[in-house]
């Protein structure tokens, strides 16, 4: 660390944003300083996508070989999962990722340090005792796992706290049913733990297309997750050193689970940042309010990533940060972030793929008879020499006379990587027929999407 106190641009946060901005900053001549006070890469790569990713490639390697290898005439002797080998090599792989980021920012020149940023009126942040100056600065400092107000919430981990465990656990409950809570649920059970899934609304992914939903429920079931719905947790209630079961407020107890992990959403980290120092006023849940260029309330001061009321993807962070750094230092005044027809994937057990508007979503926004709907419901080709049939969904939402698809939503094996392509179709304004003029590859998952009738 240089004895330089002054900017040209301070990111506060080393998360995927924050990094992509700096670095992308300093490319264009900016000077930089970037403030983290923990590991570099933010949730994502420490305690989010990267080691989720690497636990769902083990879960769905188990489960092929558990359920499927003998389909193909695979006789395979399983002799069990080491825990604590497959942790040692997904932490050496996110220590090998933090070591790049690293690399990159001191190729690019940006200034590192570690501790915790606080703004400190205009123009200034304060990192200890330490005060530094910039006409910009960027707020990228994420968000964290939500946990309930209940007594005996303590009893239960989060998503983060998933990420430490020291052991299989043979029994769990997850309490939340949005991407995460399926996510965990799905990687655990295909591990060999048996999993209750806990939802308080009707369905699970209440926020996705029914379809996928639906589809997804009826999957995790047959597989053998519990699922409780209707159900709010009143208090956890400990009942030894590794047995807790849940309340409800009619008394019912559930489990016994030997871990608990709260799945219920997650909460930008604003609190100790002194906003009020630079006027400017969070929402009630905390998040930084901006504009399209991602401009805060406060001359200079930016926010995007999780601290700000978007999408909270990490590739929708990264394109922010690289275009709000070329808006402030490569004169390219009027470029901002798309936030239309953006991509994501559910790492379920299928996988989930979805871009654009749902069902419900299409109706609310348009006359329901410029609507039409094209869906199909298969078995994908490789469950065909076994008994064991995972199906397969999809659904195409169109608009208009021209038939423009304004949604896409896949759900089955291949659904989060064939997303991708039809995505770049469809952010360029593709139609059924473009859809239906392409040849299809036979034989994929991906050909109904243009096969559909």
């Amino acid at each position: 660390m240089s004895n330089q106190k002054s900017f040209d641009y301070i990111v506060i946060g080393g998360g995927s944003g924050g990094i992509a901005s700096a670095n992308r900053a300093a490319m264009h001549g900016a000077s930089v300083l970037l403030i983290e006070a923990g590991k570099l890469g933010g949730t994502c790569v420490n305690r989010g996508c990267v080691p989720k990713k690497v636990m769902w490639n083990a879960s769905h390697l188990a489960q092929l070989a558990k359920h499927h290898a003998g389909d193909y005439g695979l006789d395979l002797d399983l002799s069990g999962l080491s825990w604590s080998e497959l942790v040692e090599r997904r932490e050496a792989y996110i220590q090998r990722l933090n070591g790049v980021y690293l690399h990159n920012l001191n190729r690019n020149g940006v200034t590192v340090k570690q501790g915790r940023a606080r703004l400190d009126g205009p123009g200034a942040v304060l990192v200890d005792d330490e005060r530094f100056e910039a006409p910009h600065i960027l707020i990228a400092t994420g968000g964290r796992p939500k946990i309930p107000e209940v007594p005996g919430a303590e009893h239960g981990i989060s998503s983060d706290g998933f990420f430490q465990l020291t052991a299989l656990p043979k029994t769990a409950a997850i309490v939340g049913s949005g991407y995460i809570g399926v996510e965990l649920a799905g990687v655990l059970h295909g591990l060999g733990t048996k999993v209750s899934l806990f939802s308080k609304d009707d369905d699970i992914l209440r926020h996705f297309d029914p379809m996928l939903s639906l589809g997804l429920q009826e999957e995790m079931e047959n597989d053998g997750v519990h699922i409780e719905r209707h159900m709010l947790v009143d208090s956890v209630r400990k009942l030894s050193d590794d047995q807790v079961c849940l309340v409800d407020a009619q008394g019912i107890e559930y489990g016994p689970f030997e871990k608990l992990i709260w799945a219920i959403g997650r909460e930008p980290q604003t609190a100790a940042l002194n906003l009020e120092s630079i006027g400017i006023e969070t929402t009630a849940d905390g998040y930084i309010p901006v504009d399209e260029f991602e401009n805060t309330s406060a001359t200079g001061v930016y926010a995007l990533g999780d601290v700000a009321p978007r999408l909270q993807l990490t590739p929708t962070a990264i394109a922010a940060g690289r275009k709000l750094a070329r808006r402030l230092f490569n004169k390219e005044h009027d470029l901002k972030q798309d936030y239309d027809h953006v991509p994501t994937v559910v790492f379920s057990h299928p996988p989930i793929g979805t871009v654009g508007l749902t069902e419900p979503q299409a109706y609310e926004r348009y006359d329901r008879d410029d609507i039409q709907i094209f869906k199909s419901d298969f078995v994908n080709m490789f469950y065909a020499l076994g008994d064991r049939k995972v199906r397969s969904r999809v659904k195409m939402i169109c608009l208009g006379k021209e038939q423009r698809v304004i949604g896409l939503h896949v759900f089955g094996d291949g659904a989060d990587e064939m997303i991708q392509g039809f995505a770049v179709a469809i952010k360029m304004g593709a139609t059924k027929a473009d859809f239906d003029a392409t040849v299809a590859v036979h034989p994929t998952a991906a050909e109904e999407l243009v096969l559909l009738k």
